[in-house]
């Protein structure tokens, strides 16, 4: 639900950007200014404690059991249930292997709400962010953790992993005037998923921002490389969209490397990338991110490359029937329809001097 008091300031935040902030995304033009002099990132430290209950270990062995989470959905956006282990084949660069461990359990939920709290787009991102990650908050069930961390030139968790919603609802209702004008969208998501790593079970990213980075230490290639190395879903809601879509060239091509770089998020974790142009669509976008997390198969297999090279490997997840031939989903009336297949795009090999951890 939106809060009253919520819409209030942020649009009263909205008028004094647009008298005091000049145009929106001034600074986007040039995707990595001069850092000089800018702050450090002031996220909780590494060894920060999760609250009690949370899991948070890593497991090692020496055998690399490689997991793979799936969701497979038909043209209409409805999930493909009852898919056994025979329904999916799995290569790694090319070659066949063997499903070990397959699950299909309705497992609690552990998911960051990571919000662009920025004063970029004359605060209309930000007032979408907040209202959007407020209706997402609806679709969590008791036993799902759920956390809330923002950005600008900095990392913050604003909230730390509770069982609680309104914990949530509470951060977002204290992120009114943010302090800065930048986006440090890729140093915001390395630090996300590196406190996920050690996270066991289904665990994922919403990513609720405008896909502009203007401040961040990495650059767009050191992000990538980081993300081939984690296991955390990020689902993306591009929050620019109705901004853009009423401007003469939509954007230009500075929205354009924006939203291809969200889209490219989600692709190669497994996720999916929204960008709205109504409200009347954050409802259903919303129920889809939880059912994505909900509806996932776990898979797992143990690679025949049993090189420690540090190697990146493609994946690729195809669904099969039962006797090996193509896998065909009709609809009510016997036509075919297609399906959609999503799953990370594959993962770093471990090195000899590395353990095996969470899903890699």
């Amino acid at each position: 639900m939106t809060h009253p008091r919520l819409i209030q300031r942020v649009l009263a935040y909205a008028l004094i950007a647009v008298l005091a902030f000049g145009p929106p995304l001034a600074l986007a033009r040039d995707p990595h200014p001069q850092a000089q002099g800018a702050q450090q990132s002031q996220g909780p430290s590494q060894g920060q404690q999760q609250p009690s209950g949370q899991p948070n270990f890593a497991i090692t062995a020496t055998v690399p059991l490689v997991n793979v989470d799936v969701v497979v959905t038909d043209n209409d956006g409805h999930y493909l249930n009852g898919l056994t282990k025979e329904n999916f084949r799995i290569s790694e660069d090319g070659a066949s292997q063997v499903i070990t461990n397959f699950g299909t359990a309705d497992a609690p939920i552990t998911v960051v709400v990571l919000v662009e709290f920025s004063q970029l787009g004359y605060g209309w991102f930000l007032y979408n962010a907040l209202n959007w990650a407020d209706v997402f908050l609806h679709q969590l069930r008791p036993n799902d953790w759920v956390a809330l961390e923002s950005f600008n030139m900095r990392e913050n968790v604003e909230v730390d992993f509770t069982h609680n919603p309104r914990e949530i609802e509470q951060g977002l209702t204290t992120m009114i005037f943010p302090p800065f004008h930048e986006a440090n969208l890729f140093d915001a998501l390395a630090d996300v998923t590196g406190r996920l790593q050690d996270v066991k079970g289904k665990k994922a990213v919403l990513v609720l921002a405008s896909g502009f980075d203007t401040f961040s230490k990495l650059t767009l290639d050191k992000i990538l490389a980081k993300l081939k190395e984690t296991d955390v879903t990020i689902d993306c809601v591009g929050v620019a969209e109705q901004l853009f879509v009423q401007s003469i060239n939509d954007g230009g091509l500075a929205y354009l490397q924006a939203q291809n770089q969200l889209r490219t998020f989600a692709a190669m974790t497994g996720g999916r990338a929204w960008f709205p142009r109504f409200d009347g669509e954050i409802p259903g976008i919303m129920a889809d991110v939880a059912g994505s997390l909900r509806n996932e198969y776990s898979l797992g297999y143990i690679s025949t490359n049993q090189n420690h090279d540090g190697k990146y490997r493609k994946i690729k997840v195809e669904l099969v029937a039962a006797d090996g031939g193509p896998y065909v989903v009709t609809d009510p009336k016997g036509k075919k329809v297609k399906f959609q297949v999503y799953a990370r795009q594959g993962y770093v090999a471990p090195t000899n001097s590395s353990a095996i951890t969470g899903g890699n």
